[in-house]
């Protein structure tokens, strides 16, 4: 299933920033901080960290897998298919069940899931509950995207197989100023990099997993920290939107 932001927060604000700070270069490199250094901190961008490549996430899936706001949760209830239920997890981090009602599910494990969902069924309703609780993660692409918005992932998801299904790039759209953000840990990580490199197989595809943001910059825009901080704040202001 996909979901297309309406409208796109991201955009909107990098054009804003894009005439006030000018056609100045737009490679991170150039605005004060390298990205071939392995991590760095950037001036007016708090916490985040920028790095040459993303570090894979601390679970890259199976049970321990954590589920996200924009997650799509499967519950399977054995013996009991009116039960069966594929819901999206809301802006509050919430799912709604048959029966159940709304169950806190974001920042918790599918394992942790599973066993608050079957005790909840246990309780009232079931004796004994055998289920299965899935999730299908998304990934937000905004900016400079033809269509911004959440789009699943697998286990095979790549930088360039998200940015055909958003539609490639707008006419502004800048190829090599692509910036993908990761959250391991709490901590915020960012990474350039250029799709155009990796289409002429100058560089390797990036892989892309559940909870990343994807943000293309306008061309011609000068990057700084702030610009960096400030599209992962409305990109995450727009995942908070999803229904």
């Amino acid at each position: 299933m996909i979901k297309v932001s309406t409208p796109r927060l991201v955009g909107i604000a990098l054009l804003l920033l894009t005439v006030v700070g000018g056609c100045a270069s737009a490679n991170i490199g150039g605005a004060g901080y390298g990205a071939s250094a392995e991590t760095a901190d950037v001036g007016g961008a708090g916490s985040l960290k920028v790095v040459s490549a993303l570090p894979p996430p601390d679970s890259l899936g199976g049970a321990g897998q954590v589920i996200r706001i924009g997650d799509t949760l499967k519950l399977d209830v054995f013996g009991v298919d009116e039960l069966d239920r594929q819901s999206a997890v809301d802006g509050s981090g919430q799912v709604t069940l048959p029966l159940i009602g709304s169950v806190l599910v974001a920042g918790q494990t599918i394992e942790a899931a599973q066993t608050q969902i079957k005790q909840q069924y246990g309780a009232r309703y079931l004796q004994n509950p055998e289920l299965t609780v899935t999730v299908e993660q998304t990934v937000t692409l905004d900016g400079e995207f033809q269509k911004a918005g959440f789009y699943p992932v697998g286990g095979n998801s790549s930088l360039l197989r998200v940015v055909a299904a958003a539609g490639n790039f707008t006419d502004i759209g800048d190829p090599s100023n692509v910036f993908v953000y990761r959250t391991i840990g709490g901590q915020d990580y960012v990474a350039q990099y250029n799709v155009s490199d990796i289409r002429a197989g100058r560089r390797a595809d990036a892989a892309i997993y559940g909870g990343d943001v994807v943000v293309a910059f306008p061309s011609g825009m000068k990057v700084l920290g702030s610009n960096l901080s400030s599209a992962l704040g409305l990109a995450r202001s727009a995942t908070s939107l999803v229904p």
